[in-house]
């Protein structure tokens, strides 16, 4: 009977983060424009504007390893405004409004699931955990209570409200840890 009750306040849960994610939300003028070779739809060799593309397209324009954040979580005002779009994509239903975690990984510790460089954490709230493993990435960390990560790509309204949210999430890395895998294993370690 528990099972029973989990299982349906998890699909309500998903299907209300469902529901809230496809409302308006409002995106900033300024949004910075990448140049594709360092970091946007690397087949095309033109800018790429974040505020017109879809995460899912910027993921299949992009080869892996390539996908790089416009931002960084020094930048005050971009860590707050993906704060808010954080809690009005509902991802604080899963991961906890401060980000220390639910029924989802804390946002707040040293562990990166599947690794946190600005590509794999992109890929994974665009695809989703099943859509990651499907193209080729493996769980590189634990935690205890690791539900699947479902899709937002396609939720989300644009490659830069997620590159926003993303910058909120890197900056709640645990300030304990060791500040040389906040971007992720560091290259020589891969």
């Amino acid at each position: 009977m528990l099972n029973n009750v989990l299982s349906k306040s998890a699909v309500a849960a998903f299907a209300l983060a469902a529901a809230l994610c496809v409302h308006d939300a409002a995106t900033a003028a300024d949004a910075p424009k990448a140049d594709a070779a360092k970091g946007g739809a690397a087949k095309s060799g033109a800018k790429v504007d974040y505020t017109t593309i879809a995460p899912p397209d910027l993921v299949k324009q992009t080869p892996k390893g390539q996908i790089k954040n416009p931002y960084t979580d020094s930048q005050a005002d971009i860590v707050a405004d993906g704060e808010k779009k954080f809690l009005s994509y509902s991802c604080n239903g899963c991961h906890g409004g401060g980000g220390g975690g639910g029924m989802c990984p804390p946002l707040t510790n040293d562990i990166w699931v599947y690794d946190g460089d600005d590509d794999t954490l992109f890929r994974l709230v665009a695809l989703g955990s099943v859509g990651l493993h499907a193209d080729g990435y493996t769980r590189k960390g634990g935690e205890s209570v690791v539900a699947p990560m479902p899709p937002f790509g396609a939720l989300i309204k644009n490659s830069d409200e997620l590159w926003k949210i993303l910058t909120f999430v890197r900056s709640k890395y645990s300030p304990n840890a060791d500040p040389k895998y906040k971007q992720g294993t560091p290259p020589e370690e891969r």
